[in-house]
């Protein structure tokens, strides 16, 4: 349902008293009740403000006001659906989805009143049983996708935005067929035929969106799986040239989660340089993820180790490269520790594995991180100390 803005204008406010009273002229009648679509209307964009709480009793109560059963009812259903999940509320999000693709069961019904394939790939990710049932939801989206893109094609003439929405399509559909590919190489990695699924699902997903990242990044992971190195590095560099170099804004660039797993992959394909770029973005865009420094410190440890070992060639040639490194692995690693105390993250592993590496770190560098330690060991000295200093003094 499109997000439109609400009416916002307040009646005035009247005295008590004059409620009391029979009027002796014709006044304004009373404003009838508001619409469901008006409701919608209004939660949406209370939604869109942030206000995630403020947008449910409206939301609710225009559903109160249709027939639940009904396709009138999708847009409040799936809305009702997306609130939960801002809310954390997975479970009454699934119910809210699970009445919306009972009445919409093809996903044929259209995507501008509560229909189509969203809630079919949100009821795959929030699967109580994953496996199969994922799938199933995954391939129900899919397929209502395939229908609405073919639909678009089947136009003489699309316009700029027709033009938007074929490329959105198209995106959905590349996510769906990674959301399975990712269901069989984990849950149902031991069903026979997972490997030549995967094979078939990546294939379509490159050649449904070449220009989505994502797709490039699945196929790397099957081809990981394969120990098919040269290929799975060959699909990481197709997939990072299509984003690293536009701003974090742009649509292109895959979310947050999928470049952590990217730096992950990186790092497997011992692409260690592009895995640091990769989480020195991240860490610009946001500082507190715990994932994101551990990762950057084990990614460092790793590239050290090779240089340490003559696996890769000193960029600087002195031999000390090892070194610049593992000082910087340090740093990521015991920032990384410190949010995990203050954050009491639960993944213990992570942790245990930090502590492992730090203790393999000071024991060959000696002494402990320095906070504000740079590259040569030393402490960074404030910029604008000496500034200060001539101020003080003038």
């Amino acid at each position: 349902m499109a997000k439109t803005k609400p009416n916002n204008k307040k009646s005035k406010k009247r005295d008590k008293s004059a409620l009391n009273r029979v009027a002796a002229s014709p006044s304004k009648a009373p404003s009838p009740p508001a619409s469901p679509v008006v409701l919608l209307a209004e939660a949406s964009y209370i939604l869109q403000q942030g206000d995630i709480a403020g947008s449910v009793p409206l939301a609710k109560r225009a559903l109160s006001l249709l027939d639940p059963d009904s396709e009138a009812a999708l847009p409040a259903l799936t809305l009702l659906g997306e609130i939960h999940i801002e809310l954390g509320e997975i479970d009454s999000a699934r119910q809210y989805f699970l009445q919306a693709a009972a009445i919409d069961e093809d996903g044929t019904i259209g995507e501008d009143i509560g229909g189509g394939a969203e809630k079919f790939l949100w009821l795959a990710q929030l699967s109580e049983e994953g496996g199969q049932d994922s799938v199933d939801w995954y391939e129900s989206g899919a397929s209502s996708l395939r229908i609405q893109i073919q639909a678009l094609l089947d136009r003489k003439k699309l316009s700029v935005e027709g033009k938007a929405m074929l490329e959105e399509k198209r995106r959905k559909l590349a996510t769906a067929l990674c959301g399975v590919v990712e269901v069989y190489m984990t849950d149902l990695s031991w069903e026979e035929d997972a490997e030549q699924k995967c094979e078939a699902l990546v294939t379509e997903a490159t050649m449904v969106a070449p220009g989505f990242a994502e797709p490039w990044q699945t196929l790397a992971n099957v081809r990981i799986s394969q120990q098919k190195m040269e290929d799975a590095k060959a699909a990481l560099k197709r997939s990072l040239d299509l984003w690293k170099d536009l701003p974090p804004e742009d649509a292109s660039v895959p979310d947050y989660p999928t470049r952590v797993s990217l730096a992950r992959l990186l790092m497997e394909a011992d692409m260690d340089v592009e895995a640091i770029e990769v989480l020195e973005r991240l860490v610009g865009e946001d500082d507190t993820s715990v994932e994101v420094w551990y990762l950057g410190g084990w990614g460092l440890y790793l590239m050290g180790e090779k240089q340490k070992n003559g696996e890769t060639k000193a960029e600087n040639g002195d031999g000390e490269s090892w070194k610049v490194s593992w000082i910087s692995s340090r740093q990521w690693l015991s920032h990384s520790l410190r949010l995990f105390d203050q954050q009491d993250y639960e993944d213990e592993r992570l942790g245990e594995h930090a502590k492992e590496l730090l203790a393999k770190l000071n024991a060959e560098l000696g002494g402990e991180a320095v906070e504000g330690e740079n590259e040569d060991g030393d402490e960074w000295e404030d910029e604008g100390s000496d500034e200060d200093e001539e101020m003080a003094e003038s």
